[in-house]
């Protein structure tokens, strides 16, 4: 869970380039068609190179019970981006990693119906080895996950795009072409 000030969560807004611009309550910044913002995907890979995918909590309030990567948040303004993720790896799935990997970033924006919206610059961490039995996870964020090889999940996206977060098919389709 990001900081909280007043009892407000508070997003980093950010320019085309990804500087930091200010901080903004994160229901301003979802709101509409939501405010350009900073955000990060952690994809976990186990020892058979195999994608730790995880479903979204019901509680969320955007894309619930959607299957998404691993860790999905938002960075921390006071908090370098590393430190961030490092410490979302052990909040959200009981892991600390030395390993983590920056891999690429991407711009999208994606609105789920009038509820409100993502409008994010994320940066796409890569964690490799993760032993499963030493997972931790956190039920408030993420209500099931499991463990698919990369030939099963592409498929299963490509027939079932829907059940999956817009951030993570972006991720997905970028991770191939970069690493595949």
């Amino acid at each position: 869970m990001n900081e909280k000030k007043n009892g407000h969560q508070y997003l980093c807004l950010v320019d085309e380039e990804g500087r930091f611009l200010k901080e903004e309550k994160k229901d301003v910044c979802h709101a509409g068609e939501g405010l350009l913002h900073s955000a990060f995907l952690v994809m976990v890979f186990n020892a058979e190179d195999e994608l730790m995918i995880a479903r979204r909590s019901v509680q969320k309030i955007l894309w619930p019970g959607y299957w998404d990567g691993t860790v999905a948040s938002h960075y921390f303004k006071d908090k370098n981006n590393r430190d961030t993720v490092l410490k979302r790896l052990q909040d959200e799935i009981g892991i600390v990693s030395e390993s983590v990997e920056y891999l690429f970033k991407f711009r999208y924006q994606a609105k789920y119906g009038e509820v409100g919206s993502e409008n994010e610059i994320c940066d796409v961490y890569r964690v490799r080895d993760v032993d499963p039995m030493g997972l931790s996870v956190n039920l408030s964020e993420i209500s099931e996950f499991q463990f698919l090889s990369l030939p099963a999940l592409k498929k299963d996206i490509r027939y079932s795009i829907r059940k999956y977060t817009p951030w993570f098919s972006i991720a997905l389709e970028r991770y191939f072409i970069n690493q595949h």
